[in-house]
């Protein structure tokens, strides 16, 4: 537990002389009143100093220290400014110490404590900094209400930060902003660094998913040197500042709706040193004027990015075409179809799950219907049947917006993250160019 500069939280406890600690130890473990998460300590002047929970140490239990417990003793309360773990808390797990010391907590305010609240309580949180960000499925029982604030500060004292925010579902309002509230704390902006990139965000109004590190590791190890990209749901620079930063990108057109993570993602340009490389085009990126000038596409919304492929086709480069990295959910379930769903639902947070690849290189002349083979003995054929109509569609849509047909080829399957039960989020890097005239 720490408090602000990273000090121990002091603790309460009651001293009397080391010849009556068994019989004070034996009353505070009966009243449920013994704070096991700390040791027993000695003293300056050789009194011992047993650490009691929160302040439920009352002036009753006092009186029956000193007269009935064990008549004639020192009985005093003293604050314990550097206390020691005991030996049973240090071998605890943050979850297992969150428990014990919000059971403790809870009965020392005359409440009984329950599997339900026990059940109730988080098993795993995203840790930003000072703050940490619960979960939406944990506190939800009604006698939590009784016990705000003072619980928040208890949670944040267990687990060692100084804030904390619950989050729930991301809000289909078409700027992925998370309904997070913020439980104690002045602020939600937090840091965070991935592969060498710091990310400033404020978490009440920007998402973060730790979900995509792995596509945010290969985007920044693949060959950008001096292309210019566009990037059509930046966000706070999840994929911008990895195609500019490692990847080697000459500049990088960002698009961006939500006014709070363009505030963040101008902010991270900056502390990263790559602000003059980058265009922020605040607005609906179907309205984006931009045309022919982009080597690469990032298409990184989920559950589908499909309003976004016919910009992606009018910007890519009339003469040389270039790289779509399309973002899409795809369901798993065996033998449905499936179609790009068009779908503008937005991203629901949740854990990551074990990480997996799938790559294909084709070589050049090979036919759709080896190249069909190939990729089925490696990917799912949701995966799959996915892929190949997404290409279709593509496309169909760049014939039909350059007036020539274009030749298009699924380089890469990638799978991110599992979203949900039988739901993937992948990523498909598909290359469009257009084919020479003949003739």
């Amino acid at each position: 537990m720490d408090r602000e500069g990273g000090k121990p939280a002091a603790v309460v406890a009651v001293v009397t002389e080391p010849r009556f600690t068994q019989r004070y130890r034996e009353y505070l473990e009966e009243q449920k009143l013994l704070d096991r998460q700390h040791r027993v300590e000695k003293m300056p002047d050789g009194t011992v100093a047993l650490p009691v929970v929160g302040e439920a140490l009352l002036e009753q239990h006092l009186w029956e220290l000193r007269n009935r417990v064990a008549p004639g003793s020192t009985c005093r309360l003293t604050q314990l400014l550097d206390p020691v773990l005991s030996k049973k808390a240090q071998g605890c797990s943050p979850a297992q110490r969150l428990c014990l010391e919000v059971s403790r907590w809870v009965e020392g305010r005359g409440v009984t404590w329950s599997a339900e609240l026990e059940d109730d309580l988080p098993r795993s949180w995203q840790r930003h900094g000072n703050l940490l960000l619960l979960s939406e499925d944990c506190f939800q029982a009604k006698q939590w209400k009784n016990l705000e604030p003072e619980l928040w500060k208890t949670v944040a004292s267990a687990l060692g930060v100084q804030r904390l925010a619950k989050r729930g579902r991301v809000s289909p309002d078409g700027a992925r902003t998370p309904a997070v509230t913020l439980l104690l704390g002045d602020h939600g902006w937090v840091e965070h660094v991935d592969n060498g990139i710091l990310y400033k965000f404020d978490v009440t109004q920007c998402m973060f998913s730790f979900g995509n590190i792995t596509e945010k590791l290969r985007v920044a190890s693949l060959p950008c040197a001096g292309e210019e990209l566009v990037d059509l749901y930046a966000g706070i620079g999840y994929f911008t500042l990895p195609f500019l930063v490692h990847a080697g990108a000459a500049f990088v057109h960002a698009c961006e709706w939500n006014p709070h993570a363009v505030v963040a993602l101008r902010n991270n340009l900056e502390i990263n040193g790559v602000a003059h490389q980058c265009q922020i085009h605040f607005g609906d990126n179907r309205k984006l004027k931009l045309s022919n000038i982009a080597d690469r596409v990032n298409l990184g919304l989920i559950p589908s990015s499909e309003e976004g492929w016919p910009i992606a086709c009018q910007v890519l480069r009339q003469d040389t075409g270039g790289i779509l990295h399309i973002h899409q959910n795809v369901e798993s379930f065996p033998g449905k179809n499936l179609q790009p769903p068009g779908s503008s639902e937005m991203e629901k947070e949740l854990w990551p799950y074990p990480q997996h690849i799938i790559t294909k290189q084709w070589k050049n002349g090979a036919s759709r219907d080896s190249r069909r083979k190939i990729l089925s003995a490696a990917t799912k054929p949701e995966w799959q049947r996915w892929a190949e109509s997404a290409e279709n569609r593509i496309a169909s849509l760049l014939q039909q917006m350059h007036g020539k047909p274009w030749k298009t080829e699924i380089l890469h399957i990638q799978l991110v993250k599992s979203y949900a039960p039988h739901v993937d989020h992948i990523v498909l890097d598909l290359e469009c160019r257009p084919c020479p005239l003949v003739g």
